[in-house]
């Protein structure tokens, strides 16, 4: 019972003035589960979100929501239309109730407090992932495994998935990589923060350490190029003076071992310094240059572009270029590998422009107005928003759902984001 009482006394801790003290309760532990379990992360966050839409503005005060509702309505009317038949209807499950979440989840994310312990609850239920993944790569873990009496189940697939790659909790090791890279920058700022005891330090060490040694593992290119692009941005234009030459030469060194057209007397000594793991998987080295085009990410754009020529308005319905390009190109894909072009083609150009023109609108805005360059888990939580578009230019992990969960809060702090105010004595 007095463990039970000084953890709740803990959630009730810094409480923004806006939130729910159940909802806030509910927030937290939710952001903590995401990553374990969808179910049990979902309930939570439907209570913070219910309890989060009462007593407040109405939605359309805020011009975002604006924006939102248009999309939906156009995603709606196009349904009617879909050659994706209840594919389409179904796919609005990946938007609709996020967008309320987008606005509901604001409360909880209101002062830059609340955003540094919901960032440190990402990065605790960041650790399952980690575990899972080196488990299941190293000792050969396999699973599943069931907690709660079903409520919690892990697939698990020794030697990861695909194989020798780590997967950890999730589907496939490209979705992996994407979580971690969303989690390192609020990890990095965890590690950064000052006044930490040596124990909790230390802590967090291991943790930072397991994150990136997980990433490598996933073997995804796009996490770790997320986890150099988020080090400059966490540590602060202070460090850019002696950090950016280091990253600018260790990228130099990787770009003479990869590079095609690098004569080979650079080229072999790069090769030495980095291991083949890293430049052998950014060469695609197991095609040894013969990858079939229609697998490639310029294959997939060039069929989704005519598609989009094709039905520019209102799409042709979700999960339609999963149908649509196999027989076209006799290769099966389930998504065409970029996020805007995915939108265009499933609900139409209008809408594509509309949603992506906002997130891009949010992390301006919120960078104009100081948080890229302001305190530290301010700019982690940027830096981890940024991380995650860009990684949508070239896959789409947000067809996970807790990806999809996380990838809102995200919006949601940057929209709650305002600048200090003056010092009392100015």
């Amino acid at each position: 019972m007095i463990r039970l009482s000084a953890l709740d006394d803990r959630l009730r801790a810094q409480r923004p003035a806006e939130a729910s003290p159940l909802g806030w309760r509910c927030f937290q532990v939710g952001t903590f589960l995401l990553a374990s379990s969808a179910f049990l992360a979902g309930l939570c966050l439907l209570v913070a979100l219910i309890l989060g839409s009462r007593g407040r503005r109405p939605p359309l005060a805020d011009r975002a929501n604006g924006v939102l509702l248009a999309a939906a309505a156009l995603m709606l009317l196009g349904c009617f239309q879909a050659s994706s038949g209840s594919l389409a209807w179904l796919g609005l499950g990946n938007w609709l109730p996020f967008f309320w979440g987008f606005w509901g989840f604001q409360p909880y994310l209101s002062t830059p407090a609340a955003r540094r312990r919901v960032a440190l609850a990402l990065v605790a239920g960041t650790v399952p992932v980690i575990l899972t993944g080196l488990g299941q790569l190293w000792w050969g873990w396999s699973g599943p495994f069931q907690l709660l009496g079903g409520l919690i189940i892990w697939h698990i697939k020794a030697g990861g998935n695909p194989s020798e790659r780590l997967a950890g909790l999730f589907d496939y090791a490209n979705i992996a990589g994407a979580w971690l890279a969303l989690a390192w920058p609020l990890t990095l700022a965890a590690l950064l923060e000052a006044g930490l005891g040596r124990r909790r330090r230390g802590v967090v060490l291991v943790i930072a350490a397991g994150l990136v040694t997980a990433v490598f593992l996933t073997d995804s290119r796009n996490a770790w190029g997320a986890l150099m692009l988020a080090v400059p941005l966490v540590a602060g234009p202070t460090s850019w003076v002696w950090l950016l030459p280091v990253l600018l030469l260790l990228l130099a060194v990787i770009g003479l071992a990869t590079l095609p057209w690098v004569p080979a007397a650079l080229q072999e000594p790069a090769r030495a310094l980095v291991p083949q793991a890293i430049w052998g998987r950014l060469i695609d080295l197991e095609y040894a240059g013969e990858r079939p085009l229609a697998i490639t990410r310029l294959a997939q754009w060039q069929v989704a572009l005519g598609l989009i020529a094709e039905r520019p308005w209102l799409g042709w319905g979700a999960a339609a270029f999963s149908v649509i390009y196999p027989m076209r190109t006799g290769h099966w894909h389930g998504h065409p590998h970029n996020l805007p072009i995915d939108l265009a083609v499933s609900h139409g150009v209008p809408v594509a422009v509309l949603v992506v023109g906002l997130v891009l609108w949010l992390l301006i805005r919120a960078a104009r107005l100081g948080m890229a360059g302001g305190a530290l888990f301010d700019r982690a939580w940027w830096a981890a928003a940024l991380v995650l578009v860009a990684l949508h230019a070239t896959d789409i992990p947000f067809y996970d759902s807790r990806i999809n969960v996380a990838g809102w809060v995200l919006l949601a702090g940057l929209r709650c984001y305002r600048p200090p105010g003056p010092p009392a004595d100015a």
